[in-house]
């Protein structure tokens, strides 16, 4: 994580209209067909859960803007992305995990599988190094949700994507997302371009 001025990056304008609003942060609401990933967790026996933060966090890495992030008053760049999921816990609360994004699948499945397990063992959340801008993420899968607004603490200004149980139709299975994030960091274009992207990527996904 390095400091960088606004002015030479291409959030010069959004920096100085929106780092000092008392609520930076903007909510969008999206239904996605997960049919195809649905049909991958349960031919292959893995996570839908991973399916998905993997498909969050590559259709993220297309986007130079959430590599940035703004930090207390500053604009910081990072050099890699990751999720964090919540996990239950063997005494029954919860805790959070961070997720490094690797494009191969595969990989980013070992990870998840061995830092959720970790996670769920103990009593302290598993974090990475401040290299990575995290995507903050939370499935909440006991309900039909139609839209989650996130707490705003001024602290954590991290991205942030909720989704909770699916829709089984007769021909396809979808899914309602929302997407928070603070809007010095990204403006519409860039956050309707990711959740499109994010379309994509749950239909193409090869695992």
């Amino acid at each position: 994580m390095r400091e960088v001025d606004p002015k030479t990056t291409s959030r010069a304008k959004a920096f100085d209209l929106w780092m000092k609003a008392p609520m930076p942060m903007v909510t969008m609401t999206k239904s996605y067909d997960i049919t195809h990933l649905r049909r991958i967790a349960k031919r292959r026996g893995v996570k839908l859960n991973m399916l998905m933060c993997y498909a969050v966090v590559k259709a993220a890495s297309a986007f130079k803007e959430f590599y940035m992030l703004p930090v207390g008053d500053k604009l910081m760049e990072f050099d890699h992305l990751a999720i964090n999921t919540i996990v239950m816990t063997k005494d029954g609360g919860i805790n959070t995990c961070d997720i490094p994004y690797s494009d191969d699948i595969k990989q980013f499945e070992a990870d998840y599988l061995r830092l959720t397990n970790e996670a769920s063992q103990c009593n302290e959340e598993i974090t990475l190094d401040d290299s990575y801008m995290v995507i903050g993420s939370s499935a909440l899968t006991k309900c039909e949700l139609d839209s989650v607004v996130n707490v705003y603490a001024g602290c954590w200004n991290n991205p942030f994507v909720v989704w909770g149980k699916y829709r089984k139709g007769w021909f396809r299975t979808t899914l309602t997302l929302s997407f928070q994030f603070h809007h010095t960091q990204m403006d519409g274009p860039i956050s309707t371009g990711f959740l499109n992207k994010l379309q994509e990527v749950m239909k193409s996904l090869e695992y």
